[in-house]
């Protein structure tokens, strides 16, 4: 799956305010079968979204209609539990390009970070502020500008800033993951190999 360069995003949010969400919440281990990264988005939260007979949960706030758009603000400890990265793979194929929340496992932090995803960590007063603040008003829109590392509610409203690895940061910035970063700067490895070699050689 290509991955979208993230620079600043504006969207409205869906708000989730349940802390310690485990990934087993996030995508039931029973459809963990496929190794593709599409078609996950469709057993996102599978077991809240839906009851045994598969009829859709109309109480799960991603059957409330009143709420869209492409950013998710859970409760604190989002993402604990198991490492699979298939729950990433289900926040995206949904269409969400960020989530926030005032603690990540550092695991689901990772694999957010390495398949496009922008895990935004934001102090839990002000995290408790927004969720409110969506819950009541479902068009609040907010900007999440990710070369100045700031997070805003619009129009405009209270801006927090929000930490990222750098290295992380300029990845998403031009839409790379690791491999497509390396190939990137291959010239640079290059010749850093042939200075290496040369010195070697020289010491001979």
């Amino acid at each position: 799956m290509p991955k979208l360069k993230f620079d600043i995003l504006e969207s409205t949010c869906i708000p989730l305010p349940l802390e310690n969400i485990d990934t087993d919440q996030i995508i039931p281990a029973r459809f963990l079968s496929a190794t593709s990264r599409e078609g996950f988005g469709e057993n996102l939260f599978r077991d809240w979204r839906y009851d045994t007979s598969g009829n859709k949960n109309d109480a799960f706030i991603l059957n409330n209609q009143n709420y869209k758009g492409t950013v998710l603000v859970a409760g604190k400890n989002f993402g604990c539990g198991s490492s699979r990265e298939h729950a990433v793979w289900a926040l995206t194929d949904y269409g969400f390009r960020a989530v926030v929340s005032s603690f990540f496992a550092d695991i689901f932090k990772n694999n957010s970070l390495n398949n496009g995803l922008l895990p935004v960590v934001v102090p839990e007063e002000f995290l408790n502020d927004l969720l409110e603040i969506i819950q009541r008003e479902p068009e609040t829109r907010i900007r999440i500008d990710l070369d100045k590392q700031l997070f805003s509610v619009l129009p405009p409203g209270e801006s927090v800033e929000f930490e990222i690895n750098p290295y992380k940061k300029k990845c998403l910035l031009k839409g790379l993951d690791d491999i497509d970063y390396l190939l990137s700067i291959r010239e640079i490895i290059a010749g850093y190999e042939f200075r290496n070699k040369l010195k070697r050689c020289e010491s001979k």
